[in-house]
C-alpha cells in the first residue's frame, strides 16, 4: 500500500476515486478534509513530516484533471525530490506513464517544450520551469493544478514566486496548493509566503489531531554532550589566535569594535558592509580589510572543522586551502593563510593526531545499540559536511553495511553522486541491503527515506526547519528516535539552542495558526483587495498578481491652451518644434519611424540550452532611414510601397541571454503584457529587440571594473555587437557614474566616448533593473510594431541548413534583412540570379524601391577597393 512519503496502519479502507489507483491509497480523514478544503481555494497544507502531504496534493490533481484537456504541475526544490514524487504519481494515478512527465535540467530544453505538449501531470524542479517560462516555451493556460511543495522555500527571490505570479495571471481556471511541514517561523513568515504563491486558506493538521494522532508515534530525542581532547582543543586554540589577530588588524582599520573569535556572523557581515564601502570609494584600506577578511572566513570555517567534525576533516580542508595557494590564480588571503606559523603549527598538530573525534566512537557505540543490541534495521546519520561524511562512511563501514548519500555537485578531492546513483542507493536502503545511511543535506527535506530506527544528528542545525524535516525520517510507524551530538562549549551549543527555540517556536506557531486560520485567511484576503485597490476585480485575477496597465492618463487629461500641442497631426508643438508625443510609442500621433523600404529580421525559436542558433540575416550597416535625414524621408511613399503592419495583439519580442537570467530583468519583461520573451546563449549581446540592435548591459561596478581592472572585454564585446548589428546600444545600470568609485571623471568620458565613436554604440543609462526592463520594452516596441522589424539573432553559428545560407548572403547586401531576402530569393530562384539582376528586374520584386536597387547593385556591381 502506498501512501506518498508514509505507510500507515490500514483499517482496510482505501481511497475510491476517478483516476485514483484501486485498493493503493488509505483512506484517512485527515488527508481527505485537507484535500476538501484545498479544492475549494488556494490553500496552504501544513502536515507533519511523513503523514502525506503528497497524498492530499495527489486528490486534488486527480480531481482537477478528470477532463482530459487540463494537466497539474507539481514542483520540488531537488532532482531526488521530483524522481520521488514522479514514481508515486505513476503508481497512484491511473493516468498513462508517459503522460506523468518529468522536468529537470537534465532533459533538453527542445524536449521539455515537447512533453509538455501531451503531458497530464508534470513533475519539475522549479528552476527549470522558471527558464521554460521566460524562454516561452510552455504554457499555463491549461495547467488547473498548481503544487508547491516544500512552500516555506517561497520567499525572497526564490523561482516560487515568479512561477506563481505567472500561473495565477495566465491559466484559465488557476488552483494552487501550497505543501510544508514547516511553512514558517512566525506568523508574518507563513503570511509572506502565502502572498507570494498566492494562497487565500490555510489548512492545518499538527500531531494533536485525533485523526492524525493515530498514524503517529512519539519520537524520543536525546542530546548527548561530548568532550573535546585535549589536542583538539589545542588546535582550535591555536587557529583561533590567528582570527583574533586578523580581526585586530581589521579593529585598527575602524571597521569592528570586536576582535573575539567567536565573533558573530551579523558582525562579520557588517565588517563586510564596511569595506565594501572603502572599496566603492577605491581606498586601499577597503582591499586590504577584505584579504583579512576573508582569511578570518577561512579560519572561522577551520575552527568549525576541529570543533564540530574531526580532524581529518580538518586535514582535508586545509589540503584545498594548500592547493589554491599553489594555483596561479591564488589570492594573497590564501597564500598568507597557509604560510602563517600558527597556522601551520596547528596543522603540524592535526597531522601528527591518530585519535578520532569522540563523537565518531559515539556514534558507532549508539548504532551498536540500535542494530545489535535492540534489533533494529536501519539507521540514518545526518552530517553537514560531505567530509566527514566520507570520513564517517569510511569508519562505520568496518563494522555495519554502511553507504554515503550526497549531493550531485562535485567539490574539490570529492565527488559528487548522479542522479541515478542517488536513486540506486536509497533503493537498496529500502531493500535492507545494508543498515545505515550517512547523509548531507540532500536527504532531509522530503525526500522519501524509509522508516528508521534511529536518526543521528552528527550535530545539530541552526534552524527549525532542517531539524524538523531530520526528526521526520523516524516516528512514523513505530516510535522512533533522534539522537543529537554535541561538542561542548563549541558552535555546536549555539546551533542547539537556536535550533531548539525556533523549532518550539514554530511548533507554537502551527498550533495558533491552526486555531485562528480565519483571522490568518482575513488577512490574506484584505491584502488581496488592497493589490486591487482603484482597479476592477476579476474572478480570475491572482490573488498576489500585479496588473501592469500603461499607466497613461485617459485622453484629453491634459489641461490648458492648444500650447499643449495636444491636437498637432503633425507631432509638432506650436512653435513649430517636434512635441514629446512625437517620442510617446506606437498610440503618439507622427512619430517618425527609423526606416525606408528595407524589413525586419527573422525570428527563430531555438532553444536557451543548447548552443546560440541565429537565424539568417544581414550585419552590419545603418539600415533604414533616421528621423532628420529629409534626402530619404517619405521614398517609401513615393514609390507606393506600404509595409506590412505589425500584427495587432501580436506580442513584442526580447530575446535575452540565459546568462542574464541572474537578473531580474527577463523575468520582469515575461510578465508584462504584450512581451514575450525567449532565452538563448547569444554570442552577441545580452538582449536582442530587433534584427538590428541589440543590447550590452552594464552595471556601473562593471562598466568602472573595465576601467580600473584592465579587463577589455566589455569593448570586445561591444565590437562584436557593432560587427553584427546596425544599431548596437550600451546599457549602463546604476547610480552616481562619476562618484561610485575614485575613477577620473576624463577616464568616464574617454570610454564613453570610445563607445559612441569607436563602435558606433548608443550609450543610455538606467538607475536599476526596473528602469532597464522599461528601456528595452520601449526600444522592442519601436523596432518592431513602428519600425515593422522582426527580431533575428546574429553571431557565430554552429550549422546552416543550405537555405538559411542563401538567405543569410542575400540578406548582408546591403543591410536588406531576411524578410526582402526570402522575398528576393522566392523571385530570382537563386542567390546568383539575385546578384546578377539588373535594378529594373529588381523593382519588380514587392518591397523592393527604388533605393534599395540602387543599392544592391551599388554593393553588388562596384569594383573593390582595400
Amino acid at each position: 500500500m502506498a501512501q506518498s512519503d508514509a505507510e500507515g496502519e490500514s483499517d482496510g479502507a482505501y481511497v475510491d476515486q476517478p483516476l485514483v489507483t484501486p485498493g493503493l491509497l488509505e483512506e484517512r480523514s485527515y488527508q481527505r478534509q485537507l484535500a476538501d478544503t484545498a479544492l475549494r481555494d488556494h490553500t496552504l497544507v501544513c502536515l507533519p513530516t511523513g503523514l502525506g502531504k503528497t497524498t492530499v496534493s495527489l486528490l486534488v490533481t486527480a480531481e482537477r484533471i478528470q477532463d482530459a484537456a487540463w494537466k497539474s504541475l507539481l514542483l520540488a526544490p531537488t532532482k531526488p525530490l521530483v524522481q520521488q514524487h514522479a514514481e508515486f504519481y505513476r503508481e497512484a494515478l491511473q493516468v498513462p506513464d508517459d503522460e506523468i512527465v518529468v522536468f529537470t535540467g537534465e532533459v533538453r530544453p527542445d524536449d521539455r517544450a515537447e512533453l509538455w505538449e501531451d503531458a497530464r501531470v508534470v513533475i519539475a524542479t522549479p528552476q527549470v520551469v522558471e527558464n521554460d517560462l521566460v524562454g516561452n516555451r510552455i504554457d499555463l493556460s491549461n495547467v488547473t493544478h498548481c503544487t508547491f511543495d516544500e512552500c516555506h522555500r517561497a520567499t525572497g527571490d526564490y523561482a516560487y514566486n515568479y512561477i506563481a505570479e505567472r500561473y495565477h495571471a495566465e491559466a484559465d481556471d488557476p488552483l494552487v496548493t501550497g505543501m510544508s511541514a514547516s511553512p514558517g517561523g512566525d506568523e508574518e513568515g507563513i503570511l509572506e509566503v502565502c502572498a507570494n504563491l498566492g494562497l487565500r486558506e490555510v489548512a492545518v493538521m499538527t500531531e494533536d489531531d485525533a485523526d492524525v494522532a493515530e498514524f503517529t508515534h512519539d519520537t524520543d530525542v536525546q542530546w548527548e554532550r561530548v568532550e573535546l581532547p585535549e589536542t583538539v582543543e589545542e588546535i582550535r586554540d591555536a587557529l583561533n589566535d590567528v582570527v583574533k589577530e586578523r580581526l585586530t588588524k581589521l579593529k585598527q582599520l575602524g571597521v569592528t569594535s570586536s576582535t573575539t573569535p567567536d565573533v558573530s556572523e551579523k558582525e562579520i557581515q557588517r565588517i563586510q558592509g564596511r569595506l565594501r564601502e572603502l572599496m566603492d570609494n577605491d581606498q586601499s584600506e577597503g582591499y586590504k580589510g577584505m584579504s583579512l577578511l576573508a582569511e578570518v572566513r577561512k579560519l572561522r570555517t577551520a575552527v568549525t572543522y576541529a570543533e564540530t567534525q574531526s580532524v581529518e576533516a580538518l586535514r582535508r580542508y586545509f589540503e584545498r586551502q594548500k592547493e589554491a595557494a599553489r594555483s596561479s590564480g591564488a589570492s594573497k588571503a590564501d597564500q598568507r593563510l597557509v604560510s602563517d606559523p600558527s597556522v601551520k603549527e596547528a596543522m603540524r598538530r592535526a597531522e601528527e593526531y591518530d585519535d578520532l573525534h569522540p563523537k565518531f566512537r559515539r556514534t558507532r557505540m549508539l548504532l551498536a545499540e540500535t542494530l545489535g543490541i535492540e534489533n533494529g534495521e536501519r539507521v540514518i546519520v545526518f552530517t553537514e559536511s560531505r567530509d566527514t561524511a566520507e570520513t564517517l562512511t569510511d569508519f562505520l563501514d568496518d563494522h555495519f553495511e554502511t553507504r554515503k548519500f550526497v549531493g550531485q555537485s562535485d567539490t574539490e578531492g570529492s565527488e559528487g553522486m548522479t542522479q541515478t546513483e542517488q536513486q540506486e542507493t536509497l533503493d537498496r536502503f529500502r531493500a535492507g541491503e545494508f543498515e545505515v545511511l550517512v547523509s548531507t543535506s540532500v536527504a532531509e527535506e522530503g525526500l522519501d527515506v524509509p522508516e528508521v530506527d534511529l536518526v543521528l544528528f552528527y550535530e545539530p542545525v541552526p534552524t527549525a526547519i532542517r531539524s524538523i524535516q531530520r526528526k521526520g525520517r523516524t516516528g512514523r510507524q513505530t516510535e522512533g528516535r533522534v539522537v543529537v551530538l554535541l561538542a561542548e562549549d563549541t558552535r555546536d551549543e549555539a546551533y542547539f539552542w537556536k535550533s531548539r527555540q525556533d523549532e518550539k517556536r514554530m511548533e507554537d506557531e502551527l498550533r495558533s495558526l491552526k486555531s485562528m486560520a480565519g483571522d490568518i485567511e482575513s488577512r490574506l484576503r484584505q491584502a488581496d483587495l488592497e493589490d486591487y485597490a482603484g482597479e476592477p476585480i476579476q474572478p480570475a485575477d491572482p490573488p498576489g498578481g500585479t496588473d501592469r496597465g500603461d499607466g497613461g492618463q485617459d485622453d484629453g487629461g491634459a489641461s490648458g491652451g492648444d500650447s499643449s500641442g495636444g491636437d498637432s497631426s503633425d507631432g509638432e508643438s506650436g512653435d513649430g518644434q517636434a512635441g514629446l508625443d512625437a517620442f510617446a510609442g506606437d498610440d503618439a500621433e507622427g512619430a517618425t519611424a527609423l526606416e525606408d523600404d528595407t524589413e525586419g529580421g527573422d525570428a527563430r525559436d531555438d532553444d536557451a540550452g543548447d548552443d546560440a542558433d541565429d537565424s539568417p540575416a544581414g550585419s552590419t550597416g545603418n539600415e533604414g532611414v533616421e528621423a532628420g535625414r529629409s534626402e530619404e524621408d517619405g521614398v517609401a511613399e513615393e514609390e507606393g510601397i506600404t509595409p506590412e503592419p505589425h500584427a495587432e495583439g501580436e506580442a513584442v519580442e526580447v530575446v535575452a541571454d540565459q546568462r542574464e537570467l541572474d537578473s531580474t530583468i527577463a523575468r520582469d519583461l515575461s510578465t508584462r503584457e504584450g512581451i514575450e520573451t525567449r532565452l538563448e546563449t547569444l554570442a552577441v549581446g545580452d538582449y536582442v529587440l530587433s534584427d538590428r540592435v541589440a543590447v550590452e548591459r552594464k552595471t556601473v561596478e562593471d562598466f568602472l571594473d573595465t576601467l580600473t581592472g584592465g579587463d577589455r572585454s566589455m569593448f570586445e564585446q561591444v565590437g562584436d555587437a557593432a560587427r553584427h548589428y546596425a544599431r548596437p546600444v550600451v546599457v549602463i545600470e546604476g547610480d552616481d557614474l562619476y562618484g561610485a568609485r575614485n575613477v577620473h571623471h576624463k577616464a568616464i568620458q574617454g570610454a564613453l566616448a570610445s563607445l559612441t565613436v569607436d563602435f558606433g554604440a548608443s550609450v543610455l543609462r538606467t538607475n536599476d533593473e526596473d528602469e532597464t526592463a522599461d528601456l528595452l520594452e520601449t526600444v522592442a516596441t519601436r523596432e518592431q510594431e513602428e519600425s515593422d522589424r522582426e527580431v533575428s539573432v546574429h553571431g557565430e553559428k554552429q550549422s546552416k541548413t543550405l537555405t538559411e545560407q542563401q538567405e543569410y548572403v542575400v540578406a548582408s547586401v546591403a543591410e536588406v534583412g531576411p524578410v526582402t531576402a526570402r522575398t528576393l530569393l522566392e523571385h530570382f530562384g537563386s542567390v546568383e540570379a539575385v546578384m546578377t539582376a539588373g535594378e529594373e528586374d529588381l523593382l519588380e520584386v514587392e518591397g523592393v524601391g527604388e533605393v534599395t536597387a540602387e543599392r544592391i547593385r551599388e554593393v553588388v556591381g562596384s569594383g573593390y577597393d582595400a
